[in-house]
């Protein structure tokens, strides 16, 4: 026996069988089916966004970086000094009390048989880079003996 129907788009979404010899189903229980598709979704979601994170702290860091390069290169070129710096080689920026003004100088702050001149603050060591930028050096030296000598 066949239970006519006439339109065969609701043929197949009808929950009980059309024919007497059709398989028995169960209706699928569409509000379970879309938790788990959402809940998917949101795992997929969640490790993306935390590759894409992960990437935007690298983008930072490299920023961050660039960033300091510039402001000690802007450090470096408002500095007085009275000679050609090679690229590659670290100089030092003291800062000179009396006038405020920065001053480059090849020798670091426990290189002076003399002493640091009173007035005379130690700032950074820094190296000039070969696309003419300078970047601060983390020279253990010079950040132990960063010190105001009056």
């Amino acid at each position: 026996m066949r239970i006519e129907d006439k339109d065969p788009a609701r043929h197949a979404g009808i929950e009980y069988p059309m024919e007497v010899g059709a398989p028995v189903f169960a209706p699928i229980k569409v509000v379970e089916e879309k938790d788990k598709a959402v809940n998917v979704a949101r795992q997929n979601a969640k490790l993306e966004y935390d590759r894409i994170m992960e990437q935007a702290e690298v983008l930072m860091k490299q920023a961050r970086s660039l960033q300091a390069r510039l402001d000690a290169t802007e450090m470096v070129h408002s500095a007085k000094y009275g000679f050609n710096p090679i690229h590659g080689k670290t100089y030092h920026l003291y800062l000179d009390n009396r006038n405020g003004v920065n001053l480059l100088i090849q020798s670091g702050p426990h290189e002076w048989t003399c002493g640091i001149p009173d007035a005379w603050t130690y700032s950074m060591a820094v190296k000039k880079l070969g696309d003419s930028t300078w970047a601060i050096v983390e020279d253990e030296d010079a950040v132990s003996s960063s010190v105001t000598v009056r």
